[in-house]
């Protein structure tokens, strides 16, 4: 049997489920996320342990981005009986508004080690570019001559 040494874990364990409850379709619960901008891309990464990446669904409608995973049980039968249960099951939800300087239509998902990668290309009309300066004096002189 399995013992535990923290009597504060079982504390957190338990608030959350009372608080939050294990998510479901109609009420996801929430995912860790980091996002940051990469040169010309924003890239958008989500922590899903224990999630099959055929239980991930990825939706753009109207640059909103939808991220919907399912984390289901992976021991079941009739001999089980669960000593310890502390990672969360259910329905995880994030959705993301993506500015009008993103690329939505070439986003590119990978899925490795528990961790859902997005990027996200930043359009052309939106990345820094120079400007060219004309001289006016020169113009002008030209006129008046």
């Amino acid at each position: 049997m399995l013992m535990r040494t923290d009597p504060f874990r079982e504390l957190d364990r338990l608030a959350q489920q009372v608080f939050t409850g294990p998510g479901t379709w109609s009420r996801p619960t929430a995912m860790p996320m980091d996002a940051y901008r990469a040169g010309d891309e924003f890239v958008v990464a989500f922590d899903l342990p224990g999630v099959s990446a055929d239980a991930i669904e990825l939706d753009v409608e109207r640059n909103v981005l939808t991220v919907k995973a399912e984390r289901r049980p992976t021991i079941t039968g009739d001999n089980v009986e669960m000593q310890v249960a502390e990672r969360p099951l259910g329905v995880f939800s994030r959705q993301l508004f993506l500015g009008d300087t993103l690329d939505t239509e070439r986003i590119q998902a990978a899925y490795d080690a528990g961790v859902l990668t997005l990027r996200i290309p930043v359009l052309e009309k939106a990345k820094p570019r120079k400007i060219a300066i004309t001289n006016t004096e020169q113009d002008v002189k030209q006129i008046d001559a």
